[in-house]
Order: structure tokens, then sequence, then C-alpha cells
């Protein structure tokens, strides 16, 4: 047997172990289907629905295959399947989870045809000083750090205030801080300043979660029984704890400090942490955690900076899988749809979390052939070499879903006495 066709026999055994996992209380077709996708997109490295069909080698008419996939994305996400799926990622983080939310978008500025298209803000092309809107969906996503501090998402949800019953975006980033709540018990939430707000301090501490908030510069504080701008607080004091901070592609010397203040939402003690030395105004960071010494000061700050591995989560996903190339039409099937790309960004990490010396993970990144030798966010190497095992195959997954059907006795006469 070649070496290429045992890799890729076993590439096809790990993916069909994990999707079998999420959906083993679904119904065999839904598990066919299932399987279907997250194999399908992980061979082809996209989510359009024709590329995946071909991947899979099936018999059928292409076509028939796309109005098959069609047709179960149109039934939704299963509930079985993301409560399996939610258990499956709750064994991966740590003890005290680090949970971020963040919002994103998917634009489809040609797209007529899309149910509840609204209008997006386009982070690609908006800067500081100008925004551009196109039409598209906003994404509302929450990652938990797994063991390794890749992060996994447990709650992504696409959204349009085009909807029929829509409420606000505020009831979707609740939803998130629910989840994340009931699925760990006790969390930190690490959160950027588009989430200053009194409503999101409320609602974390009705839920007995602890938190790190960047302010806003035009947040006043209680401090000493006076309302004080956050800003002029930070012209007071000087950061004294120093902290070497890998940010952005360089090192830097940041300079911490803290302060116990007051925060209008709920009147109760927390702290502020400045950070001096990273951006040109001094970052002001606001925890409910309890700060004792210098490492807790740290700790703190660290939190926060791991936020960009939610950025990376979002441009892997669009880069990966091509997620804004989606064709589905019905807001259902594009949440569906986005539920098995996330089930593919989780398989990647559990292909992460293996050892260095795992022969599956070696001839992954053999085939990927990387130009660095270790990074701190490896899904693009890893998607890559899966692709490039799956090239091989000649054959989909047909196979292994093969019917079952009993066996049947030979009919016999019986002969006269």
């Amino acid at each position: 047997m070649l070496n290429s066709t045992s890799i890729t026999y076993q590439m096809k055994r790990e993916i069909l172990t994990f999707s079998n996992k999420i959906s083993k209380c679904l119904h065999k077709p839904d598990r066919k289907f299932a399987a279907d996708m997250t194999y399908g997109m992980l061979a082809s490295g996209s989510c359009l629905l024709t590329d995946i069909v071909d991947q899979l080698h099936e018999n059928s008419k292409k076509v028939n295959s796309v109005e098959r996939l069609t047709r179960h994305l149109n039934k939704g996400t299963s509930d079985k399947a993301l409560k399996s799926y939610l258990m499956t990622i709750k064994k991966w983080a740590p003890s005290e989870p680090v949970i971020h939310i963040d919002d994103s978008d998917v634009t489809k500025p040609d797209g007529y045809k899309f149910e509840s298209l609204g209008l997006v803000r386009d982070g690609s092309e908006s800067s500081n000083t100008k925004s551009v809107y196109k039409k598209g969906y906003h994404v509302t996503e929450a990652c938990v750090l797994a063991h390794n501090n890749h992060p996994v998402s447990i709650y992504s949800h696409i959204h349009s205030s085009k909807e029929k019953n829509y409420s606000s975006a505020n009831d979707i980033t609740f939803a998130a801080m629910e989840r994340g709540a009931a699925l760990f018990g006790k969390a930190t939430f690490a959160l950027d300043r588009a989430y200053d707000d009194n409503k999101m301090f409320l609602k974390l501490d009705a839920l007995q979660q602890d938190y790190v908030i960047r302010l806003k510069s035009n947040r006043k504080l209680l401090y000493h029984r006076n309302w004080t701008l956050a800003t002029e607080l930070c012209n007071r004091r000087k950061g004294k704890v120093k902290m070497n901070l890998f940010y952005k592609g360089k090192n830097h010397e940041a300079y911490l400090s803290h302060i116990k203040v007051q925060i209008t939402a709920s009147r109760k003690d927390i702290y502020l942490v400045l950070v001096y030395g990273i951006t040109e105004h001094p970052m002001m960071l606001v925890t409910n955690k309890e700060i004792k010494s210098k490492d807790d000061v740290i700790n703190i700050a660290k939190i926060y900076f791991s936020r960009w591995r939610i950025e990376e989560y979002f441009r892997c996903k669009k880069q990966i899988f091509q997620f804004e190339n989606f064709r589905v039409r019905k807001l259902a099937a594009i949440n569906a749809l986005n539920f098995y790309i996330t089930l593919c960004m989780a398989f990647l990490t559990l292909i992460s979390m293996k050892s260095e010396t795992n022969a599956l993970k070696v001839s992954i990144i053999q085939k990927a052939d990387p130009i660095k030798g270790k990074v701190q966010f490896c899904n693009y190497r890893l998607a890559k070499g899966i692709r490039g095992i799956l090239s091989y195959a000649k054959e989909g997954i047909r196979l292994w879903f093969r019917t079952k059907r009993p066996t049947y006795r030979q009919l016999r006469l019986k002969l006269a006495p």
C-alpha cells in the first residue's frame, strides 16, 4: 500500500470519528449529511456546495447532490448536534476558561435574493476616519480558549436587522454570554471597547461572571467619591509594573498600574488597569477579578491581549473556507452552513492539540510545507496539509456508511418421511 494511500485513509477516519461524535444522536441520513459537509469542506477548502460535492465523488448527478445538501441545510441547525458539539468543546477548555466575544460581518454586495439582507459596516475596507457600508449580515461569535490557547467557537450566529421579529444586537450578545455561563459555570469574558455599555456590565454581574473590558475615552468612574473621566485618571498615574508583550508582530515593554474604582452600572468595587507603552494613548481595562499582587495585574492584561486570537479566528474562517462565498439564500440555511464551518474549525483545533510527535500531525505539517518552523496559530497550515492529503482520495466517504442488511437463511424444502 502506498504511503499516500494509508495517510489518506487515516485522515478520513479521523474526520469521520469527529463528525460521528457530534452527530451520534441523529438519524443515519443526517449523520451522513454531517459527514459529507465536514469532509467536503476540509477537502475542498470551500463552503460552496458545488466544491463540496466535487470532493464526495458520488455517482449521482452533481445537481442532485447539491439539491440534497441544500434540503438538509434548509432544515436549520440540529439542537442535538449543537448540544453534542458543546459537550465535546467543554472538555477542551481549562477549569477557568477565557471567553472572547466579538462581532464581525459577511458582505454580499452583489446579492439580491438572500433572505433579510441588510447593511453592515465592512471591516476590511473601513478605517477610523471612514466607514464603508455594504449589503450583508452581522456575525456574533463567542470563542473559548482551549488548553493550547487556540480559539474554539461556542456561539456563532448570523443575524440581520431586517429579520422579522428582530429585537436588537444586544440580545444576541446576551445569548452568547448566557451560553458561556451555562456551559462552564464560571468564566472570564474579555470584551473590546464596543462592549463598554452599562447593559453589558449589569448582564455579566447578573450571571455572576468575571470580565475584562476595555473602556472608551468618555467613560466616567467613581474615584474617591468623585466622578472622574478615565482618561484623567490615566494622566494622574504612571505604570510601575513592567511587562514584556508581543503585540501586532512586535515586542513591547508595557507598564501597568491599577486603581480601585466604581462604575455607573452597578456601583460595585472594580479595578481599573492602565496599560502604558503599547498604543498612543494608554489602554484602560476594567475588571471585577480580584487583584492582590503584580502577577494579578499582568494576568489581567494578558487576558485582554489574547483577544487577537478571536480576530485571527474570523480571518482564518473567511480565508480557509471562503466564508463569504456561500450561495444558500435562507437565513436558517446560512446559519446551518456556518455551524458546519465551525465544526471544521474545531477539527483543526483538535489536530493542533495533538502531540508534536503524532504521526498524522507530522504528515499534515510535512504536506503543508510551511516556511516558518513554529507559529502561535497553526490552523492555516493544518488546513493546507489536510487538503493536500485528501487530494489523493479517489473515493468519497459513501462506503463508510454502507447499509448493513440482514442475512436471510436459504429456504429449504422439507422432505416427506
